[in-house]
């Protein structure tokens, strides 16, 4: 890995976590006298980003003095997951979020490792349904559905 990279991206991320923490706070409490409020998720999301950044800044003073070689950078790959990510936006609503998803994430293992396509379509159709089915059965939230064609 590259250190200059590990520690900025440590700093950038304890600064996000710090500001998750602090603006968490703002959330106003539950309206039912309970403890666990709508701020614990995202102060979770902060203390747990806080601790990961500063494992990251930790491990970077350990590296040894040489630097590895640069490893050349993949703008092909890149432009394919980010612009699936635009299209996943853009149809989120339109064909559903089990559809959707599937589709954005199928195509990023591809990008990432072409080959195993059978394990991949595996991985994206339990992540999306299950979910789907853990967000709006479970919890009671709603996502978009499946498409009406």
């Amino acid at each position: 890995m590259n250190k200059k990279f590990d520690r900025f991206a440590g700093v950038a991320f304890l600064i996000i976590g710090i500001l998750f923490l602090v603006e968490s706070q703002r959330i106003p409490d539950s309206a039912y006298g309970s403890s666990v409020g709508p701020k614990i998720f995202p102060m979770g999301l902060g203390i747990i980003l806080i601790a990961l950044s500063i494992r990251l800044l930790y491990e970077t003073f350990k590296y040894k003095g040489e630097e590895s070689e640069k490893e050349k950078l993949q703008y092909k790959k890149f432009f394919i997951i980010f612009g699936s990510a635009i299209l996943y936006a853009f149809f989120l609503e339109k064909i559903g979020y089990v559809l959707s998803t599937f589709l954005f994430l199928l195509i990023a293992f591809q990008t990432m490792e072409r080959g195993k396509t059978f394990s991949s379509i595996v991985i994206a159709a339990i992540f999306s349904i299950g979910v789907y089915f853990l967000f709006s059965e479970l919890l009671g939230g709603s996502l978009p559905g499946f498409p009406l064609f």
